[in-house]
């Protein structure tokens, strides 16, 4: 079990869950960040203590201080402070909670540190999964997935063999709000109706990412640089139960699942106390009650957005990062009801087959790329 944490992105909801199992375990906590909720973040500083806040915006990190004068704590903002605070001596992990491509350069920080990632930012292996793996193997530094698909396939493979008896993935989906229905019907889908996923509870991009399905494609992509597998050995299909949270299936024949009930504290806690298992604050699965399991095919004509990742991740170089950053654009577009549903894919779409691509990029040419994609977008 890790000794001290450092939580980037701590008053969003992966942040948030992760305290809780802070509380639980009684793990002393040494760096928190956030981005613009100062009143929640002070709340979080007087309760935890850290020797290091950070705030996405000097303004915030100033209305901060303002709160928090009496207490004995370095308050910074912007990329270096989260760098600061995911390389800070004191922790030993680093739960990545940021959102978005900010948390890139800090996940490498941590990693060139030593440190446990427990991985929550997909996009951090989305957009650079061979060089964020690569140094993970340089510096000795374990990396270990917080999305419950991902922590399951990472349990399945606990003891597993080797990568050659690995037959396939299959990443489950819930199929978000507008399951089963048809292109035309969602064409007139609303903000709020995309937000009302069936099982989870996210925050709003995520959550749009899951009406779209790209959370989906994301997580493809992921699981191919986290477990080194080429795309066609990484399926995808809708299980509505949220109960399985993804499989593993071998060369032999069998398959391998992983069942809980659907609360991120489940795998927030195993990246903290790996390879041990502890109990936990959240619900035990009742196998009785939850009822029939069920799957079927994501409909790649009414979630395009699915299809596309897979081709980005078949293309590889920088038409990930490409589509990522679009996708980011896009969904804060959507969230302020300045474009429709389809146009979410149109404005991705359109960015991957226009900004200029590159094979294998370096660090700099990655970032270029998802600046190159939001310009493209907007």
């Amino acid at each position: 079990m890790v000794s001290c944490v450092s939580i980037l992105g701590s008053t969003g909801s992966i942040g948030r869950q992760s305290l809780d199992i802070v509380d639980h375990l009684g793990i002393p906590v040494a760096a928190l960040t956030a981005g613009s909720r100062v009143e929640q973040m002070a709340q979080q500083c007087r309760k935890y203590r850290p020797k290091l806040a950070v705030m996405a915006t000097q303004e915030a990190a100033e209305a901060l201080s303002a709160l928090l004068q009496d207490l004995d704590m370095r308050i910074a903002w912007g990329e270096e402070g989260l760098v600061e605070a995911a390389q800070i001596p004191e922790a030993d992990c680093v739960i990545t909670a940021v959102v978005g491509m900010v948390g890139l350069k800090p996940t490498l920080a941590a990693i060139r540190k030593g440190k446990r990632i427990g991985l929550a930012n997909k996009e951090t292996l989305v957009c650079a999964g061979e060089l964020v793996m690569s140094e993970a193997l340089k510096y000795n530094a374990q990396i270990i997935p917080v999305d419950s698909e991902h922590s399951a396939i990472f349990q399945c493979l606990m003891g597993a063999g080797e990568k050659r008896e690995i037959k396939r993935i299959i990443l489950t989906c819930s199929g978000g709000p507008f399951y089963g229905k048809s292109k035309d019907a969602l064409s007139a889908v609303k903000k709020a109706d995309a937000l009302k996923h069936p099982n989870w509870s996210m925050g709003a991009k995520i959550t749009i990412d899951c009406a779209t399905l790209m959370n989906k494609g994301l997580e493809v992509i992921e699981a191919m640089r986290l477990y080194q597998l080429p795309l066609e050995q990484v399926d995808v299909l809708i299980h509505r139960q949220s109960i399985i949270h993804s499989m593993v299936e071998f060369v032999d024949g069998a398959v391998m699942a992983q069942l809980g009930s659907p609360d991120m504290r489940l795998p927030i806690q195993l990246a903290m106390t790996y390879p041990q298992r502890m109990g936990t604050p959240a619900e035990p699965l009742d196998l009785i009650s939850c009822g029939p399991l069920t799957f079927s095919q994501p409909d790649m004509d009414a979630f395009p957005c699915l299809a596309l990742a897979r081709a980005c991740a078949k293309a590889g170089g920088t038409a990930c990062p490409v589509m990522n950053g679009a996708n980011e654009e896009a969904v804060a577009l959507f969230l302020k009801d300045e474009i429709g549903f389809y146009d979410i894919y149109r404005l991705v779409s359109k960015a991957v087959d226009s900004v200029p691509f590159i094979q294998d990029p370096t660090l700099d040419q990655i970032l270029e790329a998802d600046r190159l994609a939001r310009l493209a977008v907007n």
